[in-house]
């Protein structure tokens, strides 16, 4: 059996080949503000890696692997800004019965999970239902929707699986900071399949993700300002010599540093706590801290960078951009810390 850091490794590895940590992002400003805002080749490439099925159990036709693994996965994502959305579509995946997922796994079609019914919630019970194989209600926020062929929704007692182009569904799509975009689901009598599942553990794994994707943002823009520190000089001297900057770098990196030991003990309880509370605890406290943290340090970043920081020229912004959507999506700060403060004292009493 292979040693969980060398799975950690391997994967790491296979990243670097879609979104290298030194590579630059020409690929990324060429899909900014498009439809669907990412690119299907890719995205089969990514599948023909296994990406999508790291969640997977292997006798389904993916990896079986945990929390961890797709953790870092996500990381190196975050760090390589990659518009794909591996995250909702492995949301759903991880939903979809065995007999739904090979054309989903090679790539071949997209299903995206859509489960959230207004703002600021991470409410799985919604008033959007199925009656008689037709669906009425709606959903919102569904990343990356504009590329979707299909979408998983969550309904009392289970879920649904609708196509895009079914009568009765509509999908409003709305363009974000980053270049990306949101989908809104109108959903008016339209027939749907039936799926039998319950979407609360896999809403962890994707929120978990997700932190991990902020983390790998802000690691690389410290990591690119720190670059940038080295080489700019102002007053006859390279800014990273200024006592002054190097107290905020610094503070970066103690964010950083708390956010990566925070990402991975929340990842690992996620796949070792024998309950839900224990593991929603563990995921709501990681959720905070990253999005908190990668607002934090991607402003500072552009700050250091001066001026040309708050330019669209300037790299470094499009990671406070991507931030700034991420951090609230699957539960902005304010959420998880009521959540967190919910279940924690159950989790102390167990």
């Amino acid at each position: 059996m292979m040693d969980p850091l060398e799975h950690l490794q391997m994967l790491k590895d296979s990243a670097a080949g879609i979104a290298p940590r030194k590579g630059d992002l020409k690929r990324i400003r060429a899909l900014r503000f498009t439809e669907p805002g990412f690119d299907r080749d890719k995205w089969r490439e990514m599948c023909e890696m296994g990406w999508l099925g790291l969640r997977i159990p292997e006798d389904s036709g993916g990896s079986g692997l945990g929390a961890r693994e797709f953790c870092s996965l996500a990381e190196e994502l975050g760090a390589g800004l990659v518009p794909e959305p591996l995250i909702a579509a492995a949301m759903a995946a991880q939903l979809l019965p065995p007999d739904h997922l090979a054309p989903v796994l090679a790539g071949d079609r997209i299903v995206l999970a859509a489960w959230q019914e207004k703002a600021n919630s991470i409410d799985l019970i919604g008033e959007t239902v199925l009656r008689d194989g037709k669906l009425h209600g709606h959903k919102v926020f569904i990343p990356m929707a504009a590329g979707a062929d299909a979408f998983l929704v969550t309904v009392p007692g289970g879920l649904a699986l609708v196509e895009r182009d079914a009568p009765g569904v509509s999908l409003d799509i709305q363009q974000t900071q980053d270049g990306g975009n949101y989908g809104m689901l109108i959903l008016d009598n339209a027939p749907a399949e039936a799926i039998d599942g319950d979407a609360a553990e896999a809403l962890e794994h994707t929120i978990m993700a997700s932190s991990a994707y902020l983390f790998g943002i802000m690691d690389r823009a410290f990591a690119m300002t720190l670059d940038y520190m080295k080489t700019r000089e102002q007053f006859g001297r390279k800014i990273g010599g200024f006592q002054a900057l190097q107290h905020r770098a610094v503070d970066m990196q103690i964010q950083i540093s708390l956010t990566r030991a925070t990402v991975a003990t929340a990842a690992s309880t996620l796949d070792a706590a024998p309950t839900l509370r224990q593991r929603q605890a563990a995921v709501s406290r990681a959720k905070v801290r990253a999005s908190d943290a990668a607002m934090v340090v991607t402003r500072t970043c552009i700050q250091l960078h001066g001026g040309i920081g708050y330019t669209d020229a300037a790299d470094i912004g499009l990671f406070m951009r991507k931030a700034m959507v991420l951090a609230p999506l699957y539960g902005p700060p304010h959420i998880h810390r009521q959540r967190f403060r919910a279940v924690a004292p159950e989790v102390a009493d167990e």
